[in-house]
């Protein structure tokens, strides 16, 4: 296969409008963050936590576009021996992510004009790590895509993988089908970006689109004419429900998925957290369902799942495991510490307490246990859980029967599970050095 196998109006839209738009001097004062493509979550939910991303470790970004999942990626890894190959089939995107990695003095990424359809015949190797985010859904032949990834995948890699979510972008398919209505006999684009604006601008308060659009549908309002075109004139485009994303990667390929919607993580897809509220009545109801059955549950409860983001591996049990002392906990994607954590702890007298997560909107009832505010007092990204768990017990030596390892993981379970389902508490191997992180 090659790029003659794509839909031609598909590969058009992205000559002539590079998604997502971006301007190369920008790299000079920002770096845009991609929240699969960071190496902390990574290796978190992809390597087990003991990933050192230092070993000839090899990436390939698949439908790279303009180069934001490129640029992150490639940075992180500067000082590694790291490969990233930036796949695309789009000339005028490879040029504008071209032109970033200059401008970033990046030498570690090598451009290749070409479809991922056709991977398994271009002789790039084996990758460690595939990005795939934002393409599948664009093909005509999806599963074709997922085979041609697999094809290029270590048996132990992982892949991370963004497709659109249907219940989310309900809004978006109703005016997709309304502009393919008024623009049935228009083939230049800017006509039809400019039919899409006068139709946006005059919708009516009742449209499901209009409805949903502060909230959910963003890119016709940051991302000029591509974002317009890409949101509601994209001439392939299909959305999945989590249980279609279930049976199509783990029922058809035999995969192992792990979720983490974009800001909310694990969170998203967790019913008891999705309604807004402390009290866990839908977790009753739930709880005792399979993870599969509850995730889809979650999804249409909560209705905002525009996408499903996740990572992909062959290997079971990929994440970093709770209750292993040799394990680094660190606070990851907000600028808070253990201190904070502490604090917030000990105002509500260590006793259990709703807390209010602003970010994500969320709101729990959380127990933080006998020791959670000491825990998070010596909790730096640092210090291992058992060094951790041995100051612990040093605060507390005059105590009669001062707490084992297993007493404490048991104690902090809770806080553990709400800060990792919202990925703001991640975990690495006390041998691993992460590039970039200044922790052990």
């Amino acid at each position: 296969m090659s790029l003659s196998d794509h839909i031609p109006q598909v590969r058009r839209q992205y000559e002539d409008l590079p998604y997502p738009p971006r301007e190369p001097e920008d790299e000079k004062h920002r770096l845009i963050t991609t929240w699969l493509d960071e190496l902390p979550m990574i290796n978190h939910y992809c390597f087990a936590g003991k990933q050192t991303f230092r070993d000839g470790f090899r990436v390939l970004v698949a439908g790279g576009g303009t180069g934001d999942a490129t640029m992150l990626l490639a940075e992180q890894l500067r000082d590694t021996n790291a490969e990233i190959v930036h796949l695309d089939l789009s000339t005028a995107s490879i040029a504008i992510a071209r032109q970033r990695a200059a401008v970033r003095g990046l030498h570690n990424i090598r451009f290749i004009h070409d479809s991922l359809l056709g991977l398994p015949a271009l002789d790039v190797g084996q990758f460690d790590y595939i990005n795939c985010a934002g393409v599948l859904h664009h093909l005509a032949e999806p599963d074709a895509g997922l085979r041609a990834l697999l094809a290029v995948l270590k048996a132990e890699g992982a892949l991370g993988i963004m497709v659109y979510g249907e219940y989310g972008r309900t809004g978006v398919y109703q005016l997709q089908s309304l502009l393919r209505l008024l623009n049935q006999n228009e083939t230049d684009t800017q006509r039809k970006v400019a039919n899409a604006r006068v139709v946006l601008a005059n919708l009516p308060r009742s449209n499901w689109f209009k409805r949903a659009e502060t909230d959910l549908y963003l890119d016709h309002k940051n991302l000029g004419d591509s974002g317009v075109f890409d949101l509601l004139l994209h001439p392939q485009d299909r959305a999945y429900t989590i249980e279609q994303v279930y049976a199509w990667l783990c029922d058809s390929h035999g995969l192992h998925i792990e979720l983490t919607d974009v800001g909310r993580g694990r969170a998203a897809y967790q019913p008891e957290l999705m309604t807004g509220r402390p009290q866990p009545d839908i977790g009753t109801l739930t709880h005792t369902l399979p993870p599969r059955q509850q995730h889809a549950i979650a999804e249409l409860l909560s209705g905002d799942l525009i996408h499903h983001t996740f990572y992909a591996m062959r290997a079971p049990a990929t994440r970093a495991p709770y209750g292993d002392p040799d394990y680094v906990p660190f606070l990851f994607h907000e600028p808070v510490t253990g201190s904070d954590l502490a604090a917030l702890v000990r105002r509500h007298a260590s006793a259990p307490f709703v807390l209010n997560h602003t970010h994500t909107g969320i709101a729990v009832n959380i127990d933080p246990g006998q020791y959670g505010a000491q825990i998070f007092d010596h909790l730096d990204g640092r210090r291992s859980f058992g060094e951790i768990f041995a100051l612990v017990r040093k605060n507390n030596a005059q105590a009669s029967g001062a707490p084992d390892n297993g007493t404490l993981f048991r104690d902090f379970q809770p806080l553990f599970e709400f800060l990792t389902a919202i990925e703001r508490l991640l975990l690495r191997h006390r041998a691993v050095i992460l590039p970039g992180n200044p922790g052990r």
